[in-house]
């Protein structure tokens, strides 16, 4: 019952948070949309760049998916302007034959917590950002997507585009980091549909 309550509040607050971002352009400041967006990377310290091995990275610091209904535009307010600065200045990237990789790290210190499903509308929101700037798209015919879930030191999600021939090198590494945490579920899929 206290779940389902603190949950009900969450996407209240969600709504709530999507509503006041609007607020500041109501007041005809030519100045709102730089000064949310200012705001909401000061919030949502987004983290990305390319590793050693020259795979993309992408953390955020919440898990997803968060909900499984309603809208996932609060993922498109703080992520698209996130990665658009990041690759203003850089040249384009293209993987064309790659895994989407979410790695979903859920705080030890709340074993209570219940873990959420994959493959939920903000995956799909985040795919579609990340695919804009690295990815001629995020079609099977590109990539294929794994999922996993592991226990850490804090709640994020970090999101990893690896060339499918270098994804077992990335698989090994995970096994590595999951010395310190634990590796607790995992979904392959080639299509969206397919489960393993």
């Amino acid at each position: 019952m206290a779940y389902e309550q603190a949950l009900r509040l969450e996407e209240t607050a969600e709504r709530l948070v999507l509503l006041t971002r609007a607020l500041p352009a109501y007041t005809g400041s030519g100045m709102a949309k730089r000064d949310v967006e200012n705001a909401m990377k000061r919030c949502i310290p987004v983290d990305m760049g390319f590793t050693a091995e020259g795979w993309f990275r992408l953390c955020i610091p919440a898990l997803l998916p968060k909900k499984g209904g309603g809208s996932a535009d609060y993922i498109r307010s703080f992520l698209y302007p996130a990665m658009q600065e990041y690759f203003q200045k850089k040249k384009p990237v293209r993987f064309t034959d790659c895994v989407l990789v979410y790695r979903y790290v859920y705080d030890r210190q709340r074993p209570e917590r219940r873990m959420r499903d994959h493959d939920n509308i903000e995956t799909n929101m985040v795919s579609d950002i990340v695919a804009m700037y690295v990815m001629p798209d995020d079609a099977p015919s590109v990539c294929s997507h794994y999922e996993c879930s592991v226990m850490g030191e804090d709640d994020h999600t970090e999101v990893y585009v690896v060339p499918r021939m270098e994804f077992p090198k990335w698989l090994l590494q995970q096994n590595g980091i999951s010395g310190e945490e634990e590796n607790v579920n995992e979904k392959t899929s080639e299509t969206g549909k397919k489960d393993m």
